[in-house]
């Protein structure tokens, strides 16, 4: 039944073209303005950042307080809200073009975002921001996308001091095997992590893997190239 309902839902929206669509609980923007084609329609089959958010909502609870790398849209932002309150999920999103529309997201839940419009990198200082048109593609990590900017970044082990995260959410394009081997991962008990060895090779995913358990992490789950460790 749910299958049908969902292939009905996709077929309206498809028919109706709405400019607002509710996935997962929350109320997410689907305008022209607001989001590519790509997205919206990814937003109307519901399969943008699908496998992140099963697995955040099979995850989290109200005690856990999330730490958010690469916020895209808001919709997984807004998705770990709405089960940790907003004051307990920080989000980071680098580019600075996707502010106006994570804030529209949120306002239309009646809430602001707890967001920085920073990048986070090992160490903080200016580092280059690699874009597309594709917002799925933009990393600290060079693609050869063919643009940059120059973004401010916050060092990792600063923000989860101050923070002090139970759960890492981490969707940065190949950054992942960067950032985590320079936290200290002593709080933390969960992690949602996007692995792209298609981005940085299998042989650093797995030194990765390796890193993970043998900080006392145990690979859960994974769906798609999104990954659930567990302490």
């Amino acid at each position: 039944m749910n299958k049908f309902k969902r292939k009905i839902r996709k077929r309206l929206r498809r028919f109706l073209n709405p400019d607002m669509i509710t996935i997962d609980g929350v109320k997410i923007s689907t305008s022209r303005e607001d989001v590519t084609e790509t997205i919206r329609q990814g937003l109307y089959k519901e399969t943008y950042e699908e496998p992140e958010r099963r697995l955040v909502r099979a995850a989290l609870s109200k005690a856990d307080r999330v730490l958010e790398i690469g916020a895209g849209i808001g919709l997984v932002s807004l998705v770990c809200s709405k089960i940790c309150g907003r004051d307990n999920v920080l989000s980071y999103e680098a580019n600075p073009l996707l502010e106006r529309v994570i804030n529209k997201n949120f306002s239309l839940n009646q809430l602001e975002p707890n967001l920085r419009t920073r990048a986070i990198a090992a160490r903080p200082g200016a580092f280059d921001f690699h874009f597309a048109e594709n917002i799925f593609s933009s990393s600290l990590y060079d693609r050869n996308l063919g643009g940059k900017t120059r973004v401010e970044c916050d060092g990792m082990q600063d923000v989860m001091s101050t923070f002090e995260p139970s759960v890492l959410v981490l969707d940065v394009e190949g950054a992942e095997a960067d950032l985590l081997p320079n936290a200290d991962l002593a709080m933390v008990n969960k992690i949602i992590v996007e692995m792209h060895p298609h981005v940085i090779g299998d042989a650093r995913i797995g030194e990765l893997r390796r890193y993970l358990e043998l900080s006392g992490f145990n690979l859960a789950t994974a769906d798609g190239i999104s990954e659930l460790y567990l302490r």
